[in-house]
């Protein structure tokens, strides 16, 4: 372990893409962006700095379920336990990339073992991802939600003595007690009308309070309460989009097999992957806590520096895809303007990738 820590310490830069400095300033290091790094993701990982990227989406190759044409590549181990063991390190290496106000989104998916050295009874699911989270957890992460990826057009299974699958989890990880999340960036339309209030202040507060039956882990009704009380049904900008994405599997078609759809990418950059961050210092400009009011809409509050620099030069946020496959986070993070990098191991799939991207670059997305 302290072989492998002097190394990460010594090896944060490489000729090929190294990161560094504008000369005569205070500025954090200048990254490669929109581009591919083509190479390992835990070496190439290593030779980026600490604390500079906004948010990281991706999509790990699962265990024995594809074949990357790669020797060497994560996945292919003789147990889901190997597995674990290289996602757990590449893991750590994102979070020292990470921001302190940084967020991880893992999109993984499970594997039924065909025998025992797999790490479980033939025809069990190996729940790779609850124990890789657990793993996790123990790094030092937190897993802030399990977002359920419900696919309206899945596969169709052979399967006669259990369920097809459906879903695949999506979760959204932090390596901070707070983090950069803008819920208002991805409200959805409240199907309900707002009516006037017709409670009292006592009843409000009432509603508010736990019920007796509450543990202590249970939350109150106290931000509903206050809702009712304004005669609202939720949150002026729209209520939270909940943690249940119903969304179509990818329609693109590449030599790469496994890609994950768009709707899959948008929702996580939209929320934690900043529309500006400080070029000085590195930290996201946040919106103004209450939203205002023209007419019968509501508006989403103006961003504001978050940071003491006098500069109010900016730039926008960065992602990164340890893993980018086809390509969708930086296909993505063009049509969002935000700023993005990748890490692929397979040459020929940087390459379809680079090409992806460009494609959308060239039909309008933002450069």
């Amino acid at each position: 372990m302290k072989n492998n820590q002097t190394q990460r310490q010594r090896s944060g830069r490489c000729p090929t893409h190294r990161s560094h400095r504008v000369p005569g300033t205070n500025h954090r290091p200048i990254l490669p962006d929109r581009r591919i790094l083509v190479g390992d993701a835990l070496a190439e990982l290593r030779r980026l700095p600490t604390d500079s990227i906004d948010t990281v989406v991706t999509s790990p190759p699962y265990f024995l379920l594809r074949n990357y044409g790669v020797a060497g590549q994560l996945g292919a181990g003789a147990s889901v336990e190997h597995w674990i063991a290289e996602l757990r390190a590449v893991l750590t290496e994102v979070g020292r990339v990470l921001k302190p106000e940084g967020t991880l989104w893992l999109n993984l998916g499970d594997t039924y073992s065909r025998t025992p050295r797999h790490g479980a009874p033939a025809k069990s699911l190996l729940l790779g991802p609850e124990r890789l989270l657990v793993g996790l957890l123990a790094d030092g992460w937190r897993v802030r939600n399990k977002v359920v990826w419900a696919k309206t057009s899945a596969m169709p299974s052979s399967v006669g003595d259990r369920l097809s699958s459906r879903w695949e989890p999506l979760y959204l990880l932090t390596r901070s007690h707070r983090y950069f999340f803008d819920l208002d960036a991805i409200r959805e339309p409240a199907r309900s009308r707002a009516r006037p209030s017709q409670g009292t202040g006592g009843q409000f507060q009432s509603e508010a309070k736990k019920p007796d039956w509450a543990g202590p882990g249970a939350g109150s009704n106290s931000g509903l309460a206050k809702m009712r009380a304004q005669g609202l049904t939720s949150h002026p900008l729209g209520k939270n989009p909940g943690d249940v994405w119903s969304l179509a599997t990818a329609g693109y078609r590449s030599a790469h097999f496994a890609t994950f759809p768009e709707g899959l990418v948008e929702r996580p950059l939209l929320a934690t992957c900043p529309e500006r961050v400080c070029r000085r210092c590195g930290r996201a400009w946040r919106r103004a806590n209450a939203s205002r009011r023209l007419g019968s809409l509501a508006v989403r509050g103006e961003l504001r520096k978050s940071c003491p620099c006098p500069s109010r030069s900016w730039q926008p946020g960065l992602v990164l895809d340890p893993f980018m496959g086809a390509g969708t986070v930086g296909v993505v993070a063009q049509k969002l303007h935000r700023r993005w990098l990748g890490i692929e191991l397979n040459p020929d799939f940087a390459r379809l990738a680079e090409e992806r991207i460009q494609r959308t670059v060239a039909t309008g997305g933002s450069r």
